[in-house]
């Protein structure tokens, strides 16, 4: 604990002199008849002389004047210690992506060493060690006061990409003060430059090291698929006791279709769970999200490669098809199962069902239905892959990308004066590019195309000869793919090397969309992640990335983590695939290091001991009463009683409709819709005291207190504002809420609906800081009769309704704000609902000490100037209705009456 006025605590000495003042108690006073004849008998009384006080009597006054020096001298419990230095504090707050996981704590406790900054007297400094959207890198701030410094670090926010300690280290030189000190909000993750950044940091002054007890962070590692599971690694810095970790499997729009929990055990640093879901099930996935972990670290995004895309194969002897080691499909089958569902059988059969891809191994095509049927599904976006032999260059068909010529050509035979042929490098436009090929892989027969003008541009793979081994041609929407060898090791060893198996897996990929990795198209980014593993918008730095570099790629503020490519291409970059390892940094050397967990918000407790002081003051009137005889022991035990009753009573009491200072009917309220939440109903509490307060010092209304409302229970006809904060934990409102607020929108009154900042998809300075909002904002209107609405826009009554405005912002800027339509002359053209993003309670509220705890994001004062403006404005639009709408009209009136 610690006094903010600790001078004050100079006037305790005095507290013996009060002792000696207070020590003598007056007599009680005497009553006696007053009879005439005894006048003069009365007149020569004994001298009396004062009564001591009782010691306790005493000792209560002296606690009760004790309580007033200690409470006027300010005490703040948890109040932390003394930060070093005199001079400037710099504030250094790690914020890359290892920061996410416990921000509220960081800012938290960032917020109490400048709290502790500020009562010494002293200004501060920022520098944030990680780049920022614009691809910036860390740039320290100028020295200011720290009521300038707040709003900056509310409006802070973590990037999901590492911390550039180097880079911070560099700009932690340029600073130079006397007397500084430094406070270091460290993440606990080691990093590249931490040598470097933690001497920059010494050569400032005393450095105090705010640092997590275990660092937080746990890494969802990207998937290892298998026949029938898909593998998922967890990793973790090592733990002292055994933990749970959950991972969630969601499809793309959010829904969950299967938790899978796993056991860590103690000290250990990986884990694994284990996902079994049927094929088709198991291709729905997008997105692997680690429980109870909001963090970037804590997601994978799945595209393409981590599906099972469904197989089909089919032999042109099917009796020999799956004989080991010589069969047609016997090497396919083994290639393909630990990445594809293989589906064998009948033609029909196997294109039952959805189908990517179909592997005829030497089975020529009857013509006819079966040829037309391929033909078309091809055409829609199937991806034939044919295998030659002798049927193949026996019956040419139309389903091949080039034409053949008649029998096979034999290379190393007895017959043959020429060697088997190796394969030639992979060019550059091939699905395999850079694929490693192996010398021993070696062709010694093969069917030979057509010459043709384009062939080489078919070709995807040659021999060292120059003639092709596999060619490709695209149909419709789909393509059809030759092998010019056997799918066995009949006519070449390729089927026994493991090339086989990379580009086997190649053609599946890139039959569902995926480009190759040797594509040197650009993929734009499209759909990425903030620090919290929520959707968000590309910032200013963000661009397009080559196909063959995503895969190397490292998230940054050019590549943030997210989906990039078109929408039959889409590349997933996942932050946790691009991590090294977790170690826990070690603390700065020479550093005083505290408990980041272990700062608890400061509490003042200087108004509580007053008010036990202007207790025990009135303790001590009603003993001091009583010891000179003005209060007789039945009437104190009955005024005590009396209290003691009135007290719970009055708190029980509903308001009274007579009484001015309690009834809704006679004092003009806004009203908040209570939601259940602690933090929210507060903010809505602040919000609206701070907006009624402003509106009372402003213009002529007199607004009371504002008051919580329960829809379907409370009478809400009193009050002309309703303001109601979308919390996307709370549940669907009740069909007895629902036909209030219905009556109250019918009878004139206006609902403020606020989204507070809105979900990922918005594009205002809050997108993304309540995900979730629109589905909760569905569920809370749902059978709430509101009009067709229109945009806000400037000529609109609300726009001048007292303040001339043109924009509408809270604290956050940028969203849309819906109304009534003009064309509805309903209400009597006033909007029973508004609906807006811009968390207007917390741009409004005030805390105990009159401060506005929460940053307008991101113009600052005037962006809150202008939200108070806009309260002002919904004031008077709920009170005046349409006047001003009236008086718009004026001039036309007046000049049609002139005509």
């Amino acid at each position: 604990m610690i006094f903010a006025a600790p001078w004050l605590l100079l006037a305790l000495p005095s507290l013996p002199l009060l002792w000696w003042l207070l020590r003598v108690t007056p007599p009680a006073p005497k009553l006696e008849r007053f009879p005439a004849i005894r006048l003069l008998a009365l007149l020569h009384a004994p001298e009396e002389t004062p009564a001591r006080t009782p010691w306790w009597l005493l000792a209560l006054r002296l606690a009760a004047a004790a309580l007033i020096v200690v409470g006027l001298a300010r005490p703040i419990l948890d109040a932390g210690g003394a930060l070093p230095g005199s001079g400037p504090l710099l504030l250094v707050v790690d914020n890359g992506w290892a920061s996410a996981a416990d921000w509220q704590a960081r800012l938290a406790s960032a917020s109490s060493v400048l709290d502790r900054a500020e009562r010494a007297g002293r200004r501060a400094a920022l520098l944030t060690t990680a780049a920022d959207e614009a691809g910036a890198p860390p740039k320290l701030g100028a020295v200011m006061p720290i009521s300038d410094l707040r709003p900056r670090l509310t409006a802070l926010r973590p990037h999901p990409w590492p911390a550039d300690r180097a880079a911070a280290a560099a700009a932690l030189a340029t600073f130079r003060e006397d007397g500084a000190s430094v406070a270091y909000l460290a993440d606990g993750i080691e990093g590249p430059g931490d040598r470097a950044f933690a001497e920059a940091l010494g050569r400032i002054g005393n450095v105090v090291e705010l640092r997590p007890d275990l660092p937080q962070p746990r890494l969802l590692l990207p998937p290892k698929l298998e026949a029938d599971q898909m593998i998922i690694p967890i990793a973790q810095l090592p733990r002292p006791a055994p933990g749970q970790a959950g991972v969630l499997a969601q499809t793309g729009d959010g829904r969950t279709l299967a938790r899978i929990e796993t056991t860590i055990p103690a000290n250990a640093t990986t884990a694994e769970a284990v996902l079994r879901l049927p094929p088709e099930v198991r291709n729905q996935l997008a997105v692997l999200r680690l429980e109870g972990s909001p963090s970037a670290s804590g997601v994978v995004l799945l595209d393409e490669r981590w599906r099972r895309r469904p197989v089909g194969m089919m032999a042109g002897d099917v009796g020999a098809g799956g004989i080991p080691l010589s069969g047609a499909v016997y090497f396919l089958q083994r290639a393909l199962e630990p990445f594809a569902e293989i589906r064998t059988g009948e033609l029909a059969a196997i294109m039952a069902r959805p189908l990517s891809v179909l592997v005829l191994a030497d089975r020529p095509i009857a013509p006819g239905e079966e040829e037309e049927t391929l033909r078309k599904w091809v055409e829609q976006g199937g991806t034939l892959v044919r295998f030659a032999g002798p049927r193949t260059s026996d019956h040419p068909d139309s389903l091949l990308p080039v034409k053949l010529l008649q029998g096979e050509r034999v290379l190393g035979g007895a017959m043959s004066w020429s060697l088997p042929a190796r394969l030639a490098p992979f060019p550059a436009p091939s699905p395999f590019a850079g694929l490693d090929i192996s010398e021993e892989v070696t062709v010694t027969r093969q069917v030979l195309a057509e010459p043709a003008p384009d062939l080489a541009t078919r070709s995807w793979a040659t021999l060292s000869d120059g003639t092709p081994l596999i060619t490709a041609a695209s149909r419709g929407a789909g393509r059809v793919v030759l092998v010019h060898t056997t799918a066995n090791a009949d006519w070449s060893n390729l089927a026994l090397s493991g090339l086989y198996v990379e580009m086997l897996r190649r053609i599946v990929q890139i039959s569902a969309g995926i480009a190759p990795s040797g594509d040197a198209s650009l993929l734009r980014p499209v759909a990425l992640l903030d620090a919290f593993g929520q959707d968000t918008q590309p910032g200013p730095a963000a661009t397009a990335i080559r196909a063959d570099e995503i895969a190397d790629a490292a998230p940054s503020p050019r590549h943030p983590p997210g989906l990039y490519g078109p929408e039959n291409g889409r590349r997933a970059l996942n932050l946790s695939a691009h991590l090294p390892s977790l170690r826990e940094s070690a603390p700065i050397s020479g550093a005083r290091v505290e408990s980041l967990g272990g700062v608890s918000r400061e509490r003042a407790i200087g108004p509580w001991l007053l008010a036990l002081a202007a207790l025990l003051f009135a303790t001590d009137l009603l003993v001091s009463l009583r010891l000179r005889g003005l209060l007789g022991a039945a009437k104190l035990a009955g005024l005590i009683l009396a209290i003691a009753l009135a007290a719970p009573a009055q708190a029980q009491q509903a308001p009274n409709l007579g009484d001015p200072r309690t009834s809704p009917a006679l004092v003009t309220r806004l009203a908040y819709v209570v939601t259940g939440g602690d933090e929210v109903d507060g903010i809505s509490r602040a919000g609206l005291a701070g907006l009624s307060d402003y509106v009372n010092r402003r213009t002529a209304a007199n607004l009371g207190t504002p008051a919580p409302v329960r829809p379907g229970r409370d009478d809400l006809s009193f009050y002309p504002l309703l303001y109601w904060p979308i919390d996307p934990q709370a549940g669907s409102p009740g069909p007895a809420a629902i036909a209030a607020l219905n009556a109250y929108t019918a009878n004139g009154g206006i609902i403020l609906i606020d989204q507070r900042g809105g979900d990922a998809d918005g594009h205002g300075s809050g997108a993304g800081m309540m995900p979730g909002s629109n589905a909760a904002l569905r569920r809370a209107t749902q059978g709430l009769t509101v009009p067709a609405l229109a945009a806000l826009a400037s000529e609109h009554v609300l726009s001048r309704a007292f303040y001339l405005l043109n924009t509408y912002p809270g604290r956050y800027d940028g969203e849309t704000i819906w109304v009534q339509r003009d064309q509805d002359r309903t209400n009597d053209s006033v909007s029973p609902v508004i609906i807006g993003a811009h968390d207007w309670a917390a741009a409004w509220a005030i805390d105990e000490s009159g401060r506005n705890p929460y940053a307008a994001i991101p113009g600052g004062t005037r962006q809150r100037t202008l939200a108070y403006r806009f309260g002002v404005n919904l004031v008077m639009y709920a009170l005046t209705g349409n006047y001003k709408g009236d008086q718009v009209h004026v001039p036309a009136i007046l000049e049609r009456l002139g005509q």
